[in-house]
């Protein structure tokens, strides 16, 4: 399990980044975090936070009219720190805000990281391990969507090789592996390369990040991937 220093208490997360030169390793295999989290971590486990998820998105679909929710108060609880049950790596796809989805969640419980495909670069890596290393996250879901323009792109480079110009080339490019893996196969294609990529993803962060993969280990993680249906409102757990 990560350690974080005896000072925790008197160092605000805004030392993360200068502080950050601190993590190593121990024994190339063990995380221990020289910087402070700055407050109390969750106490909802990795199993808690996917059924929280779970029994809201089934409360978005069955009745999207969410409470009114107090925010200011939570504003207020959560203002000086914050102790988020599950990181959720999604698509920018306007149609597909986290919270809303799993039922409602309010201020200071998802810990969300969102680009076109749900993909994870450096940034969005170093946003997932700091979630669960330093703020104690227990849960980390790839959210892929129906009807992904991102995949649906990664799509057409393997069927018709078409080029796309700026820096969606390159993002779409970190696709195309999953549209190949699954071109061909029964069922629709895009959304065969929705699911194939989310999975993908989900082991991606899994199996190459030092500090989740030892979190992992410890049964102190869990990675999973789903997808979200746009016309149904139900996200499916992969």
């Amino acid at each position: 399990m990560c350690t974080v220093c005896n000072d925790r208490h008197h160092r605000s997360r805004r030392g993360f980044l200068s502080a950050a030169a601190g993590l190593t390793l121990a024994g190339g295999l063990g995380p221990t975090l020289s910087f402070a989290a700055g407050g109390p971590t969750t106490k909802v486990t990795a199993d808690e936070a996917l059924a929280k998820l779970k029994a809201g998105n089934a409360k978005y679909v069955q009745g999207p009219q969410l409470c009114v929710a107090e925010l200011a108060k939570q504003r207020g609880d959560v203002a000086k720190h914050q102790m988020p049950w599950a990181t959720i790596v999604s698509c920018a796809d306007s149609r597909v805000p986290p919270e809303l989805l799993f039922g409602g969640a309010g201020v200071g419980e998802l810990f969300i990281a969102r680009n076109a495909g749900n993909m994870v670069d450096t940034a969005t890596m170093g946003t997932i391990e700091y979630g669960s290393a330093v703020l104690g996250v227990p849960l980390i879901v790839v959210l892929g969507h129906e009807r992904c323009g991102a995949v649906a792109a990664a799509c057409e480079v393997v069927e018709k090789q078409t080029k796309f110009p700026g820096s969606i080339a390159p993002m779409v490019s970190q696709i195309v592996p999953a549209a190949q893996a699954v071109k061909g196969k029964a069922g629709d294609f895009v959304d065969n390369a929705v699911r194939e990529n989310a999975s993908r993803t989900a082991k991606k962060i899994a199996s190459e990040s030092p500090l989740i993969a030892d979190l992992i280990a410890k049964g102190k993680v869990k990675v999973v991937a789903a997808r979200y249906d746009l016309d149904e409102g139900r996200v499916e757990f992969l």
